[in-house]
């Protein structure tokens, strides 16, 4: 959320962002709440000045008809304070309810722009594998070499899950503990993370918990969710605290289970391992100073690179549009590794994001640092070093020989303990 004072000082920066992100907010029907609560609030201390003025009045000697009109004026004060505080109440409560639509403003470089076109090619590193026969897709390979089962997980569970079998079990395990040995040397705090939190939690962070728009998977009648992202639970870990400015930045690196509903997607892009209802991440998270977040931010942008560049898998990096930004997100970048398998002669796929969501998402939880600077709000960070089925397609499809197989990258075998996947 962004500070009200801010919007009521910038309402027309503020306007263009949204029109810029291609979102509708009444921000005009924000500000008027927004003096509404603010009269309210000022209403409201007067009459319990008045109220405390009456009381102090009442400790003197009077006589009874005296102390009789200063009982009737408390029993009135306090009538009308409680007819205030419900007003407020009211008030705050659909002020903080529109307010919370307000995307956090974009960073000043952030391309403008809708879909995935509009967003800034900004590097590339390696160059997409070149073959002397038509590469599969990571479909028919998995099911070829008996290491992904869909089929099957449609009929126990539904469409896009899947079983990895064999091989593809290990792999999915090399990559998680490659991936956060690399994040544990930069130092963050290797944690497993729950599988659900609190809906208070996910609006906090930016996720909306209900509705026909929402990703997420609401568990009736309890008040919580299945994460869709371990910077849920990440991000929830210092809610409502005041971390000491010595103690910043804080790091953590987070393996979970990650669950989208994936409402709307299809096409042939979603096929396969690409856009699925369940699976595993490594999500970093960072705390830290507000003067440190961008820093931190290319930082982040590094280790994804360093992960990838380690798996000799060609990607590009994306300075993603302010359409495709997400609403707690200042700036993001995107790694999109070449996919031999996609479409007709194979094309990018996003792999990994990462965000810098300044004071968005700890105003919205209460994450504050005290120290040297001050006080205030946390800035916020996420990035994924690996969503593990997209890392396996992007392994399955550049490293596949005409035979089927699927080599292993240099630096994976002693985690994997083989060096090739190949057909029994």
């Amino acid at each position: 959320m962004l500070d009200l004072k801010f919007v009521r000082e910038n309402a027309e920066a503020v306007k263009a962002n949204i029109e810029n992100r291609f979102m509708k907010v009444d921000v005009d029907r924000v500000l008027k709440l927004y003096d509404e609560r603010n009269t309210l609030i000022t209403k409201n201390d007067a009459l319990r000045k008045d109220r405390n003025d009456n009381a102090a009045s009442m400790k003197g000697k009077m006589e009874q008809e005296e102390r009789q009109i200063l009982i009737e004026a408390g029993k009135k004060l306090k009538e009308d304070i409680a007819v205030v505080e419900t007003s407020l109440a009211s008030v705050e409560k659909e002020l903080f309810a529109e307010a919370s639509r307000i995307p956090n403003m974009a960073h000043p470089d952030a391309p403008i722009g809708k879909e995935d076109k509009d967003n800034l090619e900004i590097k590339r590193s390696g160059t997409p594998p070149e073959f002397s026969f038509k590469p599969k897709d990571h479909v028919e390979l998995g099911q070829n070499l008996d290491i992904i089962d869909f089929d099957t997980a449609t009929q126990v569970t539904g469409p896009k899950f899947y079983y990895l079998k064999n091989e593809g079990v290990f792999l999915e395990m090399a990559l998680t503990r490659y991936a956060m040995d690399i994040v544990a040397a930069h130092g963050f705090t290797p944690m497993i993370t729950p599988d659900i939190a609190k809906e208070e939690v996910l609006e906090g962070i930016g996720f909306n918990p209900r509705g026909a728009e929402s990703n997420i998977y609401n568990l009736e009648g309890t008040g919580t969710c299945l994460v869709g992202t371990a910077e849920i639970t990440l991000g929830g870990y210092h809610a409502g605290q005041i971390i000491a400015q010595d103690k910043l930045p804080i790091k953590l690196a987070g393996l979970s289970h990650c669950f989208r509903r994936e409402a709307g997607a299809a096409g042939q892009y979603s096929k396969g391992l690409y856009r699925v209802h369940q699976f595993t991440k490594v999500e970093m998270f960072v705390y830290c100073m507000p003067e440190d977040s961008e820093k931190i931010h290319q930082e982040l942008k590094a280790i994804e690179e360093e992960i990838f560049q380690g798996l000799e898998v060609p990607y590009r990096v994306v300075d993603t549009c302010t359409g495709d930004l997400g609403a707690p997100a200042y700036r993001k970048y995107d790694l999109e590794a070449w996919m031999p398998g996609r479409g007709e002669e194979g094309d990018w796929g996003e792999i990994t994001s990462t965000s810098n969501c300044t004071d968005y998402q700890s105003r919205r939880l209460g994450a504050r640092y005290k120290g040297e600077a001050g006080k205030g709000y946390v800035h916020m960070l996420n990035g994924t070093a690996i969503a593990l089925s997209r890392g396996i397609i992007s392994i399955m499809e550049n490293f596949q020989e005409e035979d089927g197989s699927i080599r292993i990258p240099e630096k994976l075998i002693p985690y994997t303990g083989f060096d090739k996947i190949q057909a029994r």
